[in-house]
């Protein structure tokens, strides 16, 4: 049986002609595109062509890879078999970067909660300060964390301390902007009703914003340790102890097989920590979940007896000092819960992380009098960035800077079409096998792991000094974290409209292009957005191992101390930066 759609007023069957002026009816009118929408689609297809013209800009094409083949081969032969460090110096060298992130990963929470309460809405009614804490956020993110170790190793010199300031730092942008996010969303019923009791502001925030926003705080901080781990290769660099420290002597001095040996041993160490991470981040999640179910459906009064417990009343915590009612049980008060397993696993892991945290803290050098001398020369070593210069280099660090916004484009452009492919066989909406999707969110979990320095060193060798290699290594890069965004947009749209074609007989790529596609779209341009952001601060520092760009400026201005020329690549990436986000928030707000 056939359905036969027919416009409202169209004839039935059988019936009079309508006429010309009736069938024009039947032509269904289109939205007319707004400004916005237009502005909008316009900046998209600029990214993608820009991507498109970088990609011919850098002559990145199959010619150019098959010619590299031999070179492949020629590494594969020098850096086999690996050459892992003595056993005792390998955990020693683990030890000291897994301390230098873990307490960088503290500190990052530390100075971002104060900002995060300063920069949400909530909590903070003064424009001015919201302005300024955001203002904060926004430039620790936009500064990379090697700028920040250059500034630090003045400081502090060398040693772990350079290292947990620079990573630190460099994480409030991320982890004070999520933090203040959870902080304006959580429920204001709680603090109501504390400022119903006369409570001020700051025990508001301890008792009832706090208390609500913790699972997320913690799932955040859990993740940053992640991003921090890989960019502990990228310090090295710079003269921080550590796996990236022993990585960058061994690639100085041509010994592919140690500096394979280490870079596997880092890719392990960061698979390991994002799968323990992650784990721990589900369980918060369900936990909140668990927490947030009602227990009872019975009202709960102070004083009443309950009808299916003769005998028993039920105490108000204001009123549980009153005398019971004739004929009522008393009511215990029990000052601590019951110690329940659940609760000893928890004061468990409370315990562990602590130690762990203070054997960190003390492994990396932290101390009050390394921290009191560092602040003293702050504004001495800050005198010395300032005011900012090019250093003679004006035309080639305008130069290099192209470079990198080509290899950044080039980059994005690789990502997205290996991530769409990837992130859409590990949505398990879309391909309806848990198997089959687990396996491509393990491949894709692993891409990730592997830090974009390491890339970028394997692409050098391979394809020689230059930007191919750069956006190369932004490109298989870019496909651990677009593609977890993309499967992860495709899975949180809505159910309705595929079950709706799955009803009418659609198949499986219909109900994709046809319902679940164009719903996720837009959080899927807002990923491609970010994700260009990502590689352009990611760029920057590539240049560092060669690259290309204008990061290898960076490098040599802070080698031959030429810190005004360092201000003033920075701040070009920065507005850069500035220039890309704006543009993604915008996007953002026209799509929704």
């Amino acid at each position: 049986m056939s359905v036969v759609e027919r416009h409202p007023a169209a004839a039935p069957p059988g019936g009079p002609d309508p006429g010309p002026g009736a069938a024009r009816s039947h032509r269904r009118t289109l939205a007319r595109p707004t400004a916005a929408g237009l502005g909008a689609a316009m900046a998209l297809l600029l990214c993608v062509g820009g991507g498109v013209w970088a990609f011919i800009a850098l002559r990145l094409n199959i010619a150019t890879l098959m010619d590299s083949a031999d070179n492949a081969v020629a590494f594969l032969s020098r850096a086999l078999p690996l050459d892992f460090p003595p056993v005792g110096e390998l955990l020693s060298l683990i030890w000291q970067t897994l301390a230098i992130v873990v307490s960088a990963t503290v500190l990052s929470v530390v100075l971002s909660v104060p900002l995060a309460l300063l920069a949400a809405r909530n909590t903070t009614p003064g424009t001015a300060a919201r302005a300024a804490s955001r203002g904060v956020i926004v430039l620790c993110r936009a500064v990379p964390e090697v700028v920040f170790a250059i500034a630090a190793f003045r400081v502090f010199g060398l040693g772990g301390m350079t290292g947990v300031v620079a990573l630190g730092v460099h994480s409030v942008g991320m982890v004070g902007k999520l933090y203040a996010d959870a902080v304006e969303q959580t429920d204001e019923g709680p603090r109501t009703a504390l400022r119903a009791t006369g409570a001020g502001r700051l025990q508001q925030i301890t008792g009832a914003v706090l208390p609500q926003a913790l699972p997320s705080l913690v799932a955040t901080a859990l993740h940053r340790l992640d991003i921090n781990l890989r960019a502990s290769a990228v310090l090295g660099f710079v003269g921080v102890n550590g796996l990236g420290y022993a990585l960058s002597t061994a690639i100085t001095t041509l010994d592919y097989r140690r500096a394979m040996a280490i870079a596997l041993v880092l890719l392990l160490l960061c698979f390991v920590a994002e799968s323990i991470s992650g784990a721990i981040r589900r369980t918060l999640l369900q936990d909140v979940t668990a927490r947030r179910r009602p227990r009872r459906s019975w009202p709960v009064f102070p004083g009443v007896r309950r009808a299916d417990r003769p005998g028993g009343t039920i105490a108000a915590a204001a009123g549980a000092d009153a005398p019971p009612a004739d004929g009522a049980t008393p009511v215990r008060r029990r000052s601590l819960p019951r110690w329940s397993a659940r609760r000893i696993r928890r004061a468990t892991w409370l315990v562990l992380t602590v130690a762990l945290v203070v054997a960190s803290a003390v492994r990396s050098g932290l101390s009050w009098g390394t921290l009191r001398r560092g602040a003293e020369s702050f504004l001495p070593t800050l005198g010395d960035f300032l005011p900012p210069g090019t250093g003679g280099i004006g035309g080639q660090l305008w130069d290099d800077l192209w470079v990198t916004v080509q290899i950044a484009l080039a980059g994005t452009l690789i990502g997205l079409v290996l991530a769409l492919p990837l992130g859409t066989l590990a949505a398990r909406n879309v391909v309806g096998s848990p198997r089959v999707a687990r396996f491509f969110r393990t491949v894709i979990l692993l891409v990730r792991a592997i830090p974009e320095l390491v890339l970028a060193i394997v692409f050098v060798v391979v394809t020689g000094l230059g930007a191919v290699s750069g956006a190369l290594a932004l490109g298989v890069g870019s496909v651990g974290l677009l593609g977890k965004l993309v499967a992860d947009s495709l899975e949180e749209t809505e159910p309705g409209p595929a079950r709706a074609l799955v009803a009418t007989g659609a198949r499986r790529h219909q109900v994709f292009f046809g319902a679940v596609l164009p719903r996720a779209w837009p959080a899927v341009v807002g990923h491609l957005l970010y994700q260009l952001d990502v590689n352009l601060r990611s760029a920057t520092l590539l240049g560092i191992v060669g690259a290309g760009g204008i990061g290898y400026d960076l490098l040599n201005a802070a080698r031959v101390l030429q810190f005004p020329v360092v201000t003033t690549i920075v701040l070009t990436v920065l507005a850069l930066v500035l220039l890309i986000e704006g543009l993604a928030v915008w996007v953002r707000k026209v799509y929704a």
